[in-house]
């Protein structure tokens, strides 16, 4: 049974920075898609940034040139550096995986920012 756990969530200053890391347990092959959502409170889920197989990111305007994602493919482990964080950043971030016929959910992470 495949699950994804994450870690490196937590409280910090506006401006500070967190790094986030989500790791799949179980045998899990062929991981297209590797990706970080958010939901605020009275909010939808959103797509916050991608990354594929071969290392193509995308992300959402609102974090493009603060947030970094990354993949180690040996390790079935994504990342998300966040730094200039502010307080529209606070939100529960998932991770999910993505293999073609089966999307894989992480069971999220608080991320909270202060002003």
């Amino acid at each position: 049974q495949v699950q994804l756990v994450e870690s490196g969530g937590g409280l910090v200053q506006a401006g500070g920075s967190l790094r986030l890391s989500c790791a799949a347990s179980g045998s899990i092959f062929r991981i297209n898609i590797m990706g970080w959502y958010r939901q605020a409170p009275g909010k939808q889920r959103e797509s916050v940034a991608l990354i594929t197989s071969g290392g193509t990111t995308n992300y959402a305007e609102s974090v493009k040139g603060r947030f970094t994602i990354s993949r180690d493919n040996a390790k079935n482990t994504v990342y998300l550096q966040m730094i200039s964080l502010q307080p529209e950043d606070t939100a529960v971030y998932y991770c999910k995986f993505s293999t073609g016929p089966v999307d894989y959910w992480g069971q999220g992470t608080q991320v909270t920012v202060s002003s």
